[in-house]
C-alpha cells in the first residue's frame, strides 16, 4: 500500500514524516518523502479530480433521513464507482492530465482541459 498526501503545512510536521516513514517506509508521496508529489496539485490526483466528486454525487442524490443513511450510502457509492467500471475513465483522464501538466510547465493547468 501506498500513501498519498498533499502539501498542507499540517501534514509536513516532522512527526507526521517521521510517522509515514516508519508506516509507509519508501511508499509515501509527499512534500519531503520518498516520492514527491508537486505542491499544490489537485489537477494530477484522481481522488481530488474525480473519485470525491462522484461519491458525493451518488450519496447526495437523494436527502439522507439519518446518520446511519448517510453512512449506508457512502459505503454503496464507493462500492459502485470501486467496481471497476471506472477504472479505464480514471487511467484516460490522469493521462491527459499529466500530458496537460507537462505541457503548461507544470504551472497550473485545470483551465486547460
Amino acid at each position: 500500500m501506498w500513501f498519498q498526501q498533499n502539501g498542507c503545512p499540517a501534514h509536513y510536521a516532522r512527526s507526521v514524516r517521521e510517522y509515514l516513514d516508519e508506516e509507509f517506509p519508501g511508499r509515501w508521496i509527499g512534500r519531503s518523502g520518498p516520492i514527491s508529489w508537486p505542491g499544490r496539485s489537485p489537477d494530477l490526483n484522481p481522488l481530488d479530480f474525480f473519485y470525491w466528486g462522484a461519491v458525493k454525487e451518488k450519496v447526495y442524490s437523494k436527502a439522507i433521513e439519518s446518520e446511519f443513511k448517510l453512512r449506508q450510502r457512502i459505503a454503496e457509492a464507493a462500492e459502485f464507482v470501486n467496481n471497476g467500471r471506472f477504472a479505464r475513465k480514471i487511467a484516460r483522464s490522469l493521462l491527459k492530465r499529466c500530458r496537460a501538466c507537462i505541457g503548461a510547465e507544470g504551472r497550473h493547468f485545470e483551465h486547460l482541459l
